[in-house]
């Protein structure tokens, strides 16, 4: 009954509509308060940044109400107030933040520690409050974030407050919380109703130290028993320039016992950690190892690491790789734009023209089609297609 009666209040202080949306039910019906239907829904959205998990829980009110009254043009700055509601006649709150929803608080979940709007919010789950101003809305994430609605707000209990700027959106029927732009390591979530968003801008602070200390522990659990995924850990680690990880897990993809293997694709991770550590004299070794396990390549595969050689400015050593290529896979997509290629870097753009010309009726799929099309236009004009 005490759910009932809070309902009852909120209804009768003017502000149901956005505060309490819940149904009450009568002495007829079979299902308690908490289980009857109510106008504003609940909804939920998930959203990874990253290795970070982002959630808000939420109930959805719309503009329409059951009995078809039309609010577009009276939800901002009437249905919802601008500035804090004074003295709602309820509870222990005397000026009270919307709950950025309906019903029960508006919660936002974060996994990780994030900064908002360039604010440090730590890991956990906060009760989601907003101030609406025509200007500038304030967004505040508080630790009480199990009350209902904001009629226990506590100023004391916030963790954050930030400021964001309001825009002009397309019409949202129901009250909507969506990701409007999304990155591994930031993203916008926007509530958007009727014709208004409220985008607020999230960023992982150093994402990829927590993709690495993730996959630390990934290597040491069943992930770390194929040798796949400790070459792609090891891969991760020489793109966000990690040597000592590259390398570590460089070597127990190729020689860890029971997991690694010594191969094509191996070995060239190897060679390019040991590079990245300035080994250099190894990586040629183990650059001559990769020569010699070729036949266990595709062509795509060498195709694809004599690209990466070249742009390393190793140009004899992708020359090297493309010839060999077509030794070993004549006449195969994309054998003939590795020659074309290792040609152009040698400067003999007549003959890459003659490998290009070829190349294009091999072509998979229009768009390596309109690139090869694109690469005999420069040798035309004497220019260098790589």
């Amino acid at each position: 009954m005490k759910r009932i009666s809070i309902l009852l209040v909120a209804a009768a202080i003017g502000v149901a509509a956005v505060c309490a949306n819940a149904a009450t039910p009568t002495t007829s019906s079979p299902f308690p308060a908490s289980k009857a239907p109510r106008a504003s829904q609940a909804s939920s959205i998930i959203q990874s940044i990253g290795i970070v998990t982002v959630r808000v829980d939420y109930s959805s009110p719309l503009v329409h109400t059951s009995d078809g009254t039309d609010r577009r043009g009276a939800i901002w700055g009437k249905l919802v107030p601008y500035g804090p509601m004074k003295n709602p006649g309820f509870g222990t709150c005397t000026e009270c933040p919307w709950r950025a929803g309906a019903n029960e608080n508006t919660t936002f979940t974060t996994s990780h520690g994030i900064t908002v709007e360039g604010q440090k919010l730590p890991a956990g789950t906060y009760g989601l409050f907003m101030i609406p101003d025509p200007a500038e809305w304030t967004v505040i994430f508080n630790r009480n974030h199990t009350a209902w609605g904001g009629f226990f707000y506590d100023a004391a209990e916030d963790q954050l407050r930030v400021k964001v700027k309001p825009v002009k959106a397309e019409y949202h029927e129901a009250l909507t919380y969506d990701f409007i732009d999304r990155h591994t390591d930031h993203a916008t979530l926007a509530l958007q109703w009727e014709e208004l968003s409220v985008p607020i801008r999230i960023t992982v602070p150093d994402s990829d130290d927590l993709y690495m200390a993730s996959m630390r522990q990934e290597m040491q659990a069943e992930p770390g028993f194929d040798y796949m995924n400790v070459m792609a850990a090891s891969r991760f680690a020489l793109a966000h320039n990690h040597p000592v990880e590259a390398l570590q897990w460089a070597q127990y993809a190729v020689s860890q016992p029971f997991v690694g293997q010594e191969n094509f694709l191996t070995l060239m991770n190897l060679a390019d950690a040991q590079e990245l550590n300035g080994k250099t004299a190894e990586a040629t070794v183990t650059r001559e190892k990769v020569f010699n396990q070729a036949t266990t390549a595709s062509a795509a595969d060498l195709h694809i690491y004599a690209r990466q050689l070249l742009n390393k400015k190793h140009k004899e050593e992708a020359i090297r790789v493309w010839n060999l290529n077509a030794r070993l896979h004549p006449g195969v997509w994309p054998v003939n734009v590795g020659l074309a290629r290792a040609s152009s870097a040698a400067g003999n753009y007549p003959e890459a023209l003659k490998y290009a010309k070829l190349a294009v009726a091999q072509a998979p799929d229009d768009a390596n089609r309109r690139a090869v099309e694109g690469a005999i236009k420069k040798l035309e004009a004497g220019q260098d297609m790589n």
